[in-house]
């Protein structure tokens, strides 16, 4: 089955194709028209390991690959490189379930798909005949550059340049980027803040496209954001996980549903719940978690998207967002009209809000949940969860566990809970610190042992590591800039 241009029904492409494109050629992302009607037996899927569900579920998602190709991708991009077996464990605090999806190479979620992305996208190039190289596209808010370029770093016939907010991220996310190594590896933080980044990025794919800046060049460009299909559909798999290991505790019997929280600035953690949905896995409530850029909690309880409203540098800066991109892919599967998306998404860039039909509201409405958290209601949230069940959360986790009890006490009849955590305690060390009522002292990686000896939990060591690692990258552009830059980079034989 082929996907589509969310805008327009006539820019179609084969799965291997949207990985590699990443945007539809129009702005549109590529969704699958028919997500629901796909053959899935998602019964016998609880029964396996992560990585044969995943196998699965990336091959009814991406049916261009067979099943013995998408074995060995996954066993690839997987096999040794998580903490776990399972990737994604499982942890019971209090009456609810936190899914830890920070047991990867770089400590945040991101790392889930974005081992799983190269290995897609190096296979969808052959797949399509494809000689050109690759240049990746990347705007990040704090995780996802990191695991990018971890994902990337020295995979042959790519490179890859990631956008960061200048002053917008976490002291540990910015030394994460800065310090990466990999000869194909770039990183530029941008004067602005993420969406500043995002939207600047999504121009340099239409300009490019438009004005065929790269023709002939032998280069062509993708993304490693949600916005590409193949960074989406891996984040399915752990929806599942979740799922089976509830199943396998007693929580639940196999039909029951279960509740989603998760926190979320693009949209694309949480839709990936949705497609779980859509696959069949019992998905009762999703809930979307906002820190004080509340942009989606307000959409989801009023059906209008405003983002003319203040921006705010929180202490969860993954999630200080107010263009949520994949919200898109959503508005087409519930409505099935790429017009009314293309309409939208119209007025978003000209008026800067739009207003879904009351219908669509509605479809809205049955299916998701939103509440937000500010900083202050975090940080206690972070100090609580330790005091009554000695378990360590990031700032992004507190946000959705707030928010997670805030749904339970609106909706009694609510089912079991799983909380997404999707990043370590110690990327974010000192306000998680503020959060055990401790002054934070010295730098961020001071901050880390000081936190390590409060608690007890050890830091992750690719993080404790990244103090003795040199700086390689410190360019810094304003957003005009960003096209001349990457046509620049595009031309570069070597970078390092």
């Amino acid at each position: 089955m082929n996907y589509q241009s969310t805008r327009n029904a006539a820019l179609t492409a084969s799965s291997a194709e949207a990985i590699l494109n990443g945007l539809a050629p129009d702005g549109g992302l590529y969704a699958m028209p028919a997500l629901a009607g796909l053959d899935f037996d998602w019964k016998r899927c609880l029964t396996l390991s992560t990585q044969g569900m995943a196998t699965e579920i990336l091959c009814a998602l991406l049916p261009d690959f067979t099943h013995a190709e998408m074995e060995r991708l996954v066993r690839a991009a997987y096999t040794g490189k998580f903490e776990t077996e399972d990737l994604t464990p499982t942890v019971p605090v209090g009456e609810d379930t936190v899914l830890e999806l920070f047991r990867g190479p770089t400590s945040a979620f991101k790392d889930v798909a974005l081992s799983m992305l190269p290995h897609l996208m190096t296979a969808a190039k052959k797949k399509c005949g494809v000689d050109d190289e690759i240049l990746i596209l990347t705007a990040t808010s704090g995780d996802t550059g990191k695991a990018a370029m971890e994902g990337f770093c020295d995979v042959a016939g790519t490179k890859i340049i990631v956008f960061y907010p200048d002053g917008g991220v976490s002291a540990v996310q910015k030394a994460q980027m800065v310090t990466q190594g990999g000869d194909n590896t770039c990183v530029a933080a941008v004067r602005g803040n993420f969406d500043d980044a995002q939207t600047a990025v999504k121009q340099v794919f239409a300009k490019v496209g438009s004005e065929s800046l790269l023709a002939g060049k032998g280069v062509r460009l993708s993304s490693a954001n949600s916005i590409n299909i193949g960074r989406l559909a891996p984040q399915v798999v752990y929806y599942f996980r979740a799922y089976a290991d509830l199943v396998r505790r007693g929580t639940v019997a196999v039909g029951d549903r279960v509740d989603y929280v998760v926190p979320t600035g693009n949209f694309g953690d949480i839709l990936a719940g949705y497609f779980a949905r859509e696959l069949g896995l019992p998905v009762g409530t999703l809930v979307c978690a906002s820190n004080a850029n509340n942009v989606l909690t307000d959409f989801i309880r009023t059906g209008r998207y405003d983002k003319k409203r203040p921006f705010y540098l929180t202490s969860s800066p993954s999630m200080d967002i107010l263009v949520s991109s994949n919200l898109e892919r959503l508005l087409f599967l519930l409505s099935g009209d790429e017009q009314l998306v293309a309409k939208l998404m119209r007025q978003l860039a000209e008026d800067g809000a739009y207003e879904v039909p009351e219908e669509l509201k509605e479809k809205i409405q049955s299916l998701f949940w939103a509440g937000c958290c500010g900083d202050a209601e975090t940080k206690q949230t972070i100090g609580k969860v330790w005091q009554e069940h000695h378990y360590l959360c990031d700032t992004h986790t507190a946000v959705a566990w707030n928010v997670a009890q805030q749904y339970k006490a609106a909706n009694p009849g609510h089912a079991p809970v799983v909380v997404l955590s999707t990043a370590s305690p110690y990327k974010f060390p000192a306000a998680v610190l503020e959060g055990l009522g401790e002054r934070a002292e010295g730098d961020e990686f001071a901050v880390m042992e000081q936190l390590e000896r409060l608690t007890g939990v050890s830091a992750p060591k690719n993080l404790r590591g990244l103090r003795e690692r040199p700086v390689r990258h410190t360019t810094v552009l304003d957003r005009e800039e960003m096209l001349p830059f990457v046509l620049k980079k595009a031309q570069e034989k070597k970078w390092f």
